[in-house]
């Protein structure tokens, strides 16, 4: 009998590579959020707030939201968006508001470079009555300047977004608080935004004149006689860029988004510092910033940027909790091995369990 030559199948294999790589794009351009969050409660102002009025005549035919942007009564919050940290972000808003006097005179500019629709309506679904604007954040703009850090979640082109509040934000947007995801405030945040900066000053945040300054930057940078003089005619103190209060006016006249961007373009070439989007806000803004109290950012709750551990507050009071480095509260809540501090983040957490009896 004569048998058949075995004959390869290479449509039954090309079907089945064509299925997995439509499943693995499916899977990498996925715009869900795997959670679900439960809505919020809304809070109202107090009798002596001020009536949010539109400062530039802009008519707004009948949109909020226009009367609010541009409004000097209107306290401004900027944030990041972005599926991984949604949690954090739905619970530093909870905060935010919760500890408002005026809570209904907060705007929020929401920045983000994906899933802006998908992001925007959680935001809406849990915070129906809040007054927020969304902005894309085109990632080509900053990710052929970002060198590699010691943490790859450093690394995330939106987490550089900072950088750039002043060419994204409506120009009469005169000052913003800029706010990470991954901190809770428990004081008004009113009281923040009114930090007074003088005349010299861009931005305002915390200030921690004992840290090690030094060790932001490389041997490379300290030898170099041309860098080093960088801070020759000031006295540099470290502060957390997670926390800002930012003139943008200031900002865009002395065109401080192109002097970061020229520090990170010689980053490229001659590895000055390690540490993500941190330093260049210090070559640029250290030594000249206006000081903010410590208690409005009690930093690194979440450990260092190596191991996470667990770490207690800094002496004196707390208006401001910041979980900063590795370890997030939502994570080692999940995985059952929460640090003491994280037990203050749980109560602003939104996240809709499988057991919840809420509506």
């Amino acid at each position: 009998m004569q048998t058949k030559p075995r004959r390869s199948k290479p449509k039954l294999f090309l079907i089945l590579l064509s299925l997995f790589l439509l499943s693995s794009s499916s899977f990498n351009n996925a715009s869900t959020i795997t959670h679900q969050f439960k809505e919020a409660p809304e809070f109202y102002n107090s009798p002596d707030c001020a009536s949010i009025t539109n400062d530039d005549n802009i008519n707004d035919n009948n949109n909020n939201n226009e009367r609010y942007i541009c409004s000097s009564e209107a306290v401004h919050v900027a944030m990041t968006l972005d599926t991984t940290y949604i949690r954090g972000s739905m619970a530093a808003i909870l905060s935010v508001l919760q500890h408002s006097s005026c809570p209904q005179n907060i705007f929020f500019h929401f920045v983000c470079s994906s899933n802006a629709s998908v992001l925007g309506a959680a935001i809406s679904k849990s915070f129906p009555y809040l007054q927020f604007k969304l902005y894309n954040f085109d990632d080509s703009v900053v990710s052929g300047l970002i060198s590699t850090s010691i943490r790859s979640a450093l690394d995330c082109p939106l987490n550089y977004a900072r950088s750039y509040l002043p060419n994204v934000l409506p120009l009469c947007v005169r000052r913003v608080v800029y706010l990470d995801s991954d901190l809770i405030l428990v004081d008004d945040i009113a009281k923040l935004a009114a930090t007074p900066l003088n005349e010299n000053s861009v931005l305002a945040a915390p200030e921690y004149c004992n840290a090690n300054f030094t060790s932001y930057f490389t041997s490379t940078f300290w030898s170099n006689p041309t860098l080093s003089l960088t801070f020759a005619d000031r006295k540099p103190c470290y502060f957390n860029t997670g926390v800002m209060v930012i003139d943008l006016a200031r900002w865009r006249a002395g065109d401080y988004t192109r002097k970061i961007e020229e520090w990170m373009e010689l980053q490229k070439r001659m590895r000055i510092y390690e540490l993500g989007s941190l330093p260049p806000f210090l070559l640029v803004f250290g030594g000249n910033i206006a000081p903010v109290d410590h208690r409005w950012n009690q930093h690194g709750l979440g450990g260092d940027n190596f191991r996470g551990l667990c770490r207690d507050l800094h002496p004196g009071p707390v208006s401001l909790l910041h979980w900063s480095g590795k370890g997030k509260p939502w994570a080692r809540l999940d995985a059952n091995r929460p640090c003491p501090l994280d037990a203050l983040w749980a109560p602003y957490d939104l996240l809709q369990t499988p057991f919840s009896l809420d509506s």
